[in-house]
């Protein structure tokens, strides 16, 4: 090696070279330094303007990721359909079906009187779970009240409004670009817990499993009460559809937090967590200690519940329920309002104690006295839970447990918590900042002052459009009888940031009813913790499409991210922060072609002639728009970590 030259610049350059070049390095291994993710920013996705836009479910976003030494990138979205419902991607018994073909208690695929197979429509929650190195996705099929033929199900002679409803499971692939495909599907079993009704919205556990929300308001009503055939109907459908008339359908069955744990191999396990409590659950979320759950109870005249149990990642071990009570602080009339939340006490199970309770054959007669006259005598309590009909129940001795667990929204009314909230959807976690989010679909009904109930605890101004609900959550609670609640998430106060709030509007040019530049009819929520993110999906019936929405917490910067196609809702919000390299904003669509009632009827002979061109239409001449949904993604993000 020739020798260098000693000359002081010539040393001092190359001091200087070799500082620099260590500076680079890391203390520990040598490594260049990387720059890492710091904030996100999304653009907008345009309001469609075509008709063939308007069908589409599309991104046009781009991502503009910070990174510590101040450098930015931007990433092009864009979405992807993993399957349609009508793909044959579900494999059963060595037979290929329709990937949201419905199933009986013995796996035989349902038939309508028609005799064609009954595919749902209703794509919703998924998991997309990482087993073992492998990339598992559980999926919903929420409902399904659409023949083949086009008739509404509720229309046709001998037949069903409703169906006994599924999940899938797939194994998914990953790409070297991050595109991701289905390398095989099941539809998953629930004979072992009695089948299922109305699967809506779900999230993911601490402990890396997929929990369900089952929409149980169609199995709720007290005999006599005049929303008491819509339980007739379900029953009917578990019993003659499902068990094929081999038992009768129970509704203690249905209407619980429901777990899929996948494992790599392609197996399962299911459980309904009873001893979580029993009701309209669009979604039910763990909190990071595995112990603190809350849960989206929908319909009208709805409650607000948690859950803590007494061991971390296992709720079957036991915990207590717990109902909210609104204490409001806003003025009466105000617009989305704000209110102090006390948390009323309503029991403590195990899931065996639930189970016990429930194959012993208890029923509503067993757990209360009910009366659709008023009752003043001692215990009676006139009620509000589930409909605009009081109903006056009395608590039977030694039933508390039961009523905890079985009829939760009915004993929180009894108790003095606040049932009067209309369709609570989406719950999320912002650990970061102690918040949890709730999303309320509309204002209106049960949620006005002087309202005729027994109770008004929620006196608020009518917003049709909704809002997402601020939370703020504290350690070293006390619920309403001054014990001690053991969790350090407890919500205290609840408010509505001026980004949330829907806006109704009169209807546009296309029929919109609420600004399309604002969020309406709130539904699916998922907080991403290391975007500092709220993403939003909407159930609206005052946009012509509904959005996927991105809200940064820190910027207040609201921006639609997703076109969803036109009648269609957003479902099945999941964000994966990091898949072996790439992160997806998982999100699908159900029941395409649901035009709203306001929508410019111009506008809607003009979809029709142009979903016909794209989708044609099927041997009866209906749409197959209408009958399509899909569960997909939107993708071109690298991993946020």
């Amino acid at each position: 090696m020739p020798q260098i030259a000693r000359h002081p610049l010539v040393l001092s350059t190359l001091a200087a070279a070799i500082a620099l070049s260590l500076s680079a390095c890391s203390d520990d291994d040598n490594d260049p330094v990387v720059p890492t993710f710091q904030s996100i920013a999304f653009s907008a996705t345009p309001v469609a303007k075509t008709e063939a836009e308007m069908l589409e479910t599309y991104s046009s976003s781009e991502a503009t990721i910070t990174y510590s030494d101040g450098s930015t990138k931007k990433f092009p979205l864009n979405y992807q359909t993993l399957f349609k419902n009508t793909d044959q991607t579900n494999q059963s018994g060595g037979k290929k079906y329709a990937a949201a073909q419905l199933f009986d208690h013995k796996m035989a695929p349902i038939i309508d009187p028609n005799g064609d197979p009954v595919v749902a429509e209703t794509a919703d929650a998924n998991s997309l779970l990482m087993i073992d190195g492998k990339l598992m996705l559980v999926n919903h099929w929420e409902y399904d009240d659409v023949l083949a033929d086009g008739e509404d199900a509720y229309k046709v002679a001998n037949w069903y409004s409703r169906m006994p409803m599924s999940m899938n499971l797939s194994e998914i692939t990953q790409a070297a670009d991050g595109k991701l495909s289905v390398a095989s599907q099941k539809p998953i079993d629930f004979a072992s817990v009695n089948g299922g009704w109305i699967f809506c919205f779900g999230s993911q556990t601490p402990w890396n499993t997929h929990l369900g929300g089952e929409e149980d308001y169609d199995l709720y009503f007290v005999p006599g009460e005049k929303s008491y055939s819509t339980t007739e109907a379900g029953l009917k459908a578990m019993t003659e559809v499902y068990f094929r008339n081999t038992k009768t359908a129970n509704p203690y069955h249905y209407g619980y937090a429901t777990e899929v744990a996948p494992k790599a191999d392609g197996s399962y396990t299911v459980e309904k967590l009873y001893n979580m409590g029993r009701g309209t659950w669009e979604a039910a979320i763990f909190a990071k200690d595995g112990r603190t759950a809350f849960f989206g109870d929908d319909g009208s005249y709805s409650g607000m519940f948690m859950f803590v149990g007494d061991k971390a990642n296992d709720p079957k071990a036991g915990g207590t329920i717990y109902a909210a009570r609104w204490d409001q602080t806003a003025a009466d009339g105000s617009d989305g309002g704000s209110a102090k939340v006390v948390w009323v006490k309503l029991g403590s199970a195990t899931h065996a104690e639930a189970k016990a309770l429930i194959d012993s054959g208890i029923t509503l007669g067993d757990i209360f006295e009910t009366s659709l006259t008023e009752q003043t005598g001692d215990g009676w309590k006139a009620t509000r839970a589930g409909s605009s009909q009081t109903v006056w129940i009395k608590l039977k001795p030694g039933m508390e447990k039961a009523a905890a667990v079985l009829e939760t929204r009915r004993y929180a009314a009894y108790l003095g918590a606040t049932t009067e909230f209309t369709k609570g959807e989406g719950v999320a976690i912002n650990h970061g900042d102690k918040k949890l989010y709730y999303a309320m679909s509309r204002i209106e009904g049960s949620m006005k002052a002087s309202d005729g109930g027994p109770v008004d605890h929620i006196r608020l101004k009518e917003n049709k459009a909704g809002a997402t609900y601020t939370l703020q959550m504290a350690a070293s609670q006390k619920d309403s009888a001054g014990g001690a609640i053991n969790s350090e998430y407890v919500p205290t106060m609840a408010m509505v940031e001026d980004q949330l709030l829907g806006r109704p509007i009169s209807p546009d040019a296309n029929g919109n009813s609420a600004d399309v530049n604002f969020i309406a009819n709130t539904d699916n929520l998922f907080y991403s913790e290391k975007m500092r993110t709220l993403f939003i999906g909407e159930d609206s019936g005052m946009h012509v499409n509904n959005y996927v929405w991105a809200y940064n917490v820190d910027t207040k910067a609201l921006t639609r991210i997703l076109n969803v196609a036109a009648g269609g809702e957003a479902t099945g919000l999941q964000v994966v922060e990091d898949a072996k390299g790439f992160a997806y904003i998982m999100s699908n669509t159900q029941h395409q072609g649901d035009w709203i009632s306001t929508q410019n009827a111009d506008l809607t002979t003009k979809l029709e002639a142009e979903a016909e061109k794209l989708y044609g239409k099927n041997k009866y001449g209906t749409l197959n728009y209408r009958l399509t949904a899909q569960v997909g993604y939107v993708g071109g993000l690298p991993a946020i970590k």
